[in-house]
């Protein structure tokens, strides 16, 4: 069965080949897509009905009950802002559906200290060919189908 992951945020589809981060831009973690946010002040989105196994300020990772876990990455380096800028919504461990809000954050405030708002979409261990419906390009609105995981 095919599970749909939506967009956590709204934007601008960029292939993930664009992420200005080794690790993402080389698929070393999973494959996937990213999302140039839209600016302002907004809320990133569960991408799939599942359970909130990693949980930082500018990252997450949703496992559905079948184990497929997806990366959403608020950003490239935001980690150096501690948190600042970010409010969790859920704690790890927390039941949550597609499109559940889980962070605000502001990616405009995350431009403004130097860092790429740009947000990976990530399959986690699985290959490219598992993923169909990749987008290469595009605006999308959050909560809106990014992917399918096949």
């Amino acid at each position: 069965m095919s599970l749909p992951v939506v967009s956590p945020v709204p934007g601008r589809v960029t292939p993930m080949a664009e992420v200005p981060d080794p690790v993402f831009a080389q698929s070393m973690v999973g494959p996937g897509v990213a999302v140039l946010p839209s600016g302002g002040r907004q809320d990133a989105l569960s991408p799939v009905d599942g359970t909130v196994v990693t949980l930082h300020p500018h990252a997450f990772v949703v496992a559905t009950g079948a184990g497929q876990g997806v990366l959403v990455h608020l950003g490239i380096d935001t980690v150096k802002q501690k948190g600042e800028g970010f409010t969790l919504h859920v704690v790890k461990g927390e039941s949550v559906r597609a499109g559940q809000p889980l962070i605000s954050w502001d990616p405009d405030a995350v431009a403004a200290a130097g860092y790429s708002p740009v947000v990976p979409v990530v399959a986690l261990d699985v290959e490219a060919t598992a993923l169909s419906g990749l987008p290469d390009g595009g605006d999308i609105a959050a909560g809106e189908q990014l992917f399918s995981w096949d």
